[in-house]
């Protein structure tokens, strides 16, 4: 169960945050409005929100996730792989002295961004991505085997990051689309497809028996309901513009 998340409000610069999507630019307004009703979402499922204040500096520093991975041993710091968010560690540092008693650092030359590590009980799987390299990868499983845990290294030929097309929900449920549909690392999983007119919805958050899904996906929605889970459905619109997605959006643990 987590019992904490830290998030971020959007900034303004946020127009100008790395995308790929063609969706065209995000709306600041509705973005503040859609961030509000994320966190109030985190709030009902009983946890504590730690929210940190706009950085104009960085337009993609309201996905949090990015630059830190939150286990019940240990923080570890990142190293984004994009270079124009490298420096938004700096203030995550200092948040999260507060938060934790070990924490570790991944160092040059490797890359990671914590959207490519998926957690599963005591291990986590780590997709190698863009942004996450296999130098930094290994230096996650070294840090992780210090505190008792396990790590694996995911090959990613289609996504952004390895969170893009996967969900872990708790009770063997995994949520996936496209590529990882046939991995045979997930085939003990009970997989929860979804299809590929709809795979932004994959990326979904289970939050002490809650999931959060993004609004619009009716045949995900459907799919996620056999999980017996509470559903919450959240406008993520202005965030999809960026790539990012509602796991991106918090640390939770």
């Amino acid at each position: 169960m987590f019992q904490k998340a830290i998030v971020r409000i959007p900034s303004k610069s946020m127009v100008k945050g790395l995308s790929s999507a063609n969706l065209g630019l995000p709306n600041y307004e509705l973005a503040l409005k859609q961030h509000e009703a994320y966190v109030e979402a985190l709030l009902s499922c009983g946890v504590e929100v730690i929210t940190l204040e706009a950085d104009e500096n960085f337009p993609d520093s309201t996905f949090v996730e990015d630059v830190a991975l939150c286990t019940p041993h240990c923080a570890i710091i990142t190293r984004p792989g994009a270079e124009s968010r490298r420096q938004e560690i700096e203030e995550m540092k200092e948040v999260l002295k507060d938060e934790y008693e070990n924490i570790e650092f991944i160092q040059a030359p490797g890359t990671v961004e914590a959207g490519d590590i998926m957690m599963v009980e005591n291990h986590y799987y780590i997709g190698l991505s863009a942004r996450t390299n296999e130098e930094g990868a290994q230096q996650i499983i070294s840090n992780l085997e210090k505190y008792g845990l396990t790590g694996s290294i995911v090959s990613l030929e289609e996504v952004l990051h390895l969170k893009t097309g996967l969900a872990y929900l708790e009770n063997n449920y995994l949520v996936a689309c496209g590529e990882f549909l046939e991995k045979d690392e997930f085939k003990k999983f009970n997989i929860l497809e979804i299809e590929k007119e709809e795979s932004y919805a994959a990326n979904c958050i289970w939050v002490n028996d809650t999931v959060i899904i993004p609004k619009g996906f009716p045949k995900a929605k459907q799919v996620i309901e056999k999980t017996g889970y509470e559903i919450i459905e959240l406008d993520m619109s202005e965030f999809q513009k960026l790539d990012g997605g509602l796991s991106c959006l918090s640390l939770r643990y």
